[in-house]
């Protein structure tokens, strides 16, 4: 089966493959033209990733850092992690495929590629660079009252992609022996793929899990699977795109992320938690704070509380 999207209400469903149009199944009576599909690279090795880098070129929101955040993830995925090149899908304004530009539709499209068909012993990776922000919550299950958003780059005309529908799309449906991995370089990331508890690290290193299931009850879990996310900043603070920590412009939490791994400091997920938050702390731009520079402090969350000075980090 392929899978479309409706180009007015935007719901994504399948259809038999060679289909010429479609009656979505929201927008009744209403009948498109089917979309060209998001070619999707081959998989091989049982590991997959999407890449997104948004810049909003030639707007007020341009950001200098996040294609080369995207280019810079990955080398390190081909490079360290042996991810083979045609699984990975990337999504940048540089791209002259229409589908491979980051926006809501193509955005959607590759988050359901990255987990369609995924089986046990897979390892996946979402890496997002680009703006956050947030959005009222009304389903009531945001402790602070707040849904997490993505931005894609055509936002001001579809939306934001808010966390709920992240987590239904590449969270929930999860299965036993797949392994997601997220890094999330955006303002207001800390809990954007909604999992269910979250590390509260203090400047030393000690940790407590807290628990950020809804109260509505509503499971933020996978099917079985396993997923843990870095993100660049709490929910109420602000990442930074900038040139001047590490001599070009590059998302600060994306960097540092690589930096960790390229340093040997790898190993667990504590140790890379640590790595990031010292080298941000430690920049000349963080200890100038209210002064102009940028105080963000990255956050790991997960599906379920773990040892992170234990646990073995790979991908």
């Amino acid at each position: 089966m392929m899978h479309v999207t409706c180009s007015e209400c935007e719901t994504i469903f399948p259809v038999p493959p060679g289909t010429n149009r479609f009656r979505c199944p929201i927008c009744r009576p209403a009948t498109f033209n089917r979309q060209p599909p998001l070619p999707p690279p081959s998989s091989h090795g049982g590991k997959k990733a999407v890449i997104c880098g948004v810049s909003y070129r030639r707007t007020r929101y341009e950001l200098k850092g996040s294609i080369n955040d995207a280019k810079s993830m990955k080398h390190l995925l081909l490079n360290t992690f042996n991810f083979p090149h045609s699984s990975i899908l990337m999504l940048t304004e540089e791209e002259s495929n229409p589908y491979m530009k980051p926006t809501k539709a193509n955005i959607r499209m590759a988050l359901s590629w990255l987990v369609q068909g995924c089986q046990r012993g897979d390892s996946l990776l979402f890496h997002y660079s680009g703006h956050g922000s947030q959005q009222k919550d009304y389903t009531g299950d945001e402790l602070d009252g707040y849904d997490e958003t993505i931005v894609p780059m055509d936002f001001e005309k579809q939306g934001m992609i808010i966390d709920d529908e992240i987590n239904e799309t590449i969270v929930r449906p999860l299965p036993y022996g797949v392994k997601l991995h997220a890094i999330v370089d955006s303002s207001h990331s800390g809990t954007v793929l909604d999992l269910p508890f979250l590390c509260r690290m203090n400047s030393y290193g000690q940790y407590e899990w807290e628990d950020h299931r809804p109260r509505s009850g509503t499971w933020k879990g996978t099917s079985g699977g396993e997923v843990v996310a870095f993100s660049g900043c709490d929910d109420d603070q602000q990442s930074a795109d900038t040139s001047t920590l590490f001599g070009a412009s590059a998302g600060v939490m994306t960097v540092s992320f690589i930096q960790a791994i390229e340093r040997g400091q790898g190993t667990t997920y504590g140790n890379i938690l640590n790595s990031m938050r010292s080298s941000i702390r430690n920049s000349s731009d963080q200890k100038r704070g209210l002064r102009g520079g940028f105080i963000q402090e990255p956050q790991l969350t997960a599906c379920e509380p773990f040892d992170v000075y234990s646990k073995p980090f790979y991908l």
